[in-house]
C-alpha cells in the first residue's frame, strides 16, 4: 500500500493509526488528515522520537497494511 491510498481514505485508517500509535489523540488524527509529514511530527512530539525513527516506523506500518 502506498501513502496516497492512506491519505485518500484517512477516515478508514484513523483507527488503525491509533492502534499503532495509541498516544495520538482523536484531535491529533483530525489535524493530521492523512498528511504523512504531520503524522511524523505528531509521532515525534508524543513519543520523543527522532524524525528518521518516526519515518521508519511509518514505513514498517505501511508494509503491514
Amino acid at each position: 500500500m502506498n501513502w496516497n491510498q492512506i491519505e485518500g481514505n484517512w477516515e478508514n485508517f484513523k483507527g488503525k493509526v491509533q492502534e499503532q500509535w495509541g498516544e495520538l489523540t482523536g484531535d491529533d488524527l483530525d489535524v493530521i488528515q492523512g498528511n504523512r509529514k504531520q503524522l511524523t511530527g505528531k509521532i515525534q512530539e508524543r513519543y520523543g522520537k527522532a524524525e528518521e525513527e518516526a519515518e521508519r516506523e511509518i514505513d514498517a506500518w505501511l508494509s503491514r497494511h
